[in-house]
């Protein structure tokens, strides 16, 4: 089993990506609704995360309110860190056992999408790691238009990461400036060239 890493910046297209590589046959897991299954009540996750942010970060459901959560560690780096040491170890665990079943399912392709793949250091779960990026701009711009922000949260949500080490990790770079089909094009001149 080939396995891609795919990863991107905030309104870059990387889910369109997912989802271009999926109808080429790949299976794809995202590794947020993973992350999110990590933390479900009842887990050892939930447990974890409720004992170290407290009720508050609950909904009327005793679920975790990730919207609350959200809003409490961000722009806190100590308390997204905090965050992270109990999600993202509790998440790779959940990944790697979804691994081996699409290996012992014959899985050919598997792709994890994982916008923290390489904070989280889970390169050494994928063959190759695929960025999607996007100018400032054109983030900017469907960040206003699909999500409803303003352009000041735009710029900041934009602005809150680095990707630098992305580009520095990646094996493959998709630019996606451009429209639809000139971004099938470039997944497939990558597909092509991962699947020979």
């Amino acid at each position: 089993m080939q396995t891609i890493g795919l990863i991107g910046g905030i309104a870059s297209g990387k889910s369109e990506v997912a989802r271009l590589l999926a109808a080429r046959g790949a299976v794809v897991i995202d590794a947020d609704r993973v992350a999110h299954e990590a933390y479900a009540a009842g887990t050892e996750g939930y447990a974890a995360v409720v004992k170290a942010f407290g009720e508050e970060v609950t909904g009327r459901d005793g679920a975790i309110d990730r919207r609350k959560l959200g809003a409490t560690v961000f722009d806190e780096p100590a308390l997204m860190q905090k965050l992270t040491s109990i999600v993202w170890p509790l998440t790779r665990r959940l990944l790697e056992a979804r691994r081996q079943e699409q290996a012992s399912l014959g899985t050919e392709v598997l792709v994890i999408e994982a916008a923290v793949l390489v904070e989280a250091g889970w390169h050494d779960l994928v063959d190759e790691v695929w960025l999607v990026r996007s100018s400032f701009e054109t983030a900017k711009g469907r960040l206003i238009e699909h999500r409803g922000l303003t352009a000041e949260d735009a710029e900041s949500r934009i602005a809150s990461r680095d990707l630098d080490p992305l580009v520095a990790a990646a094996d493959v770079v998709i630019d996606n400036d451009g429209d639809l089909a000139q971004l099938e094009a470039e997944v497939d001149a990558a597909w092509e060239r991962f699947t020979a």
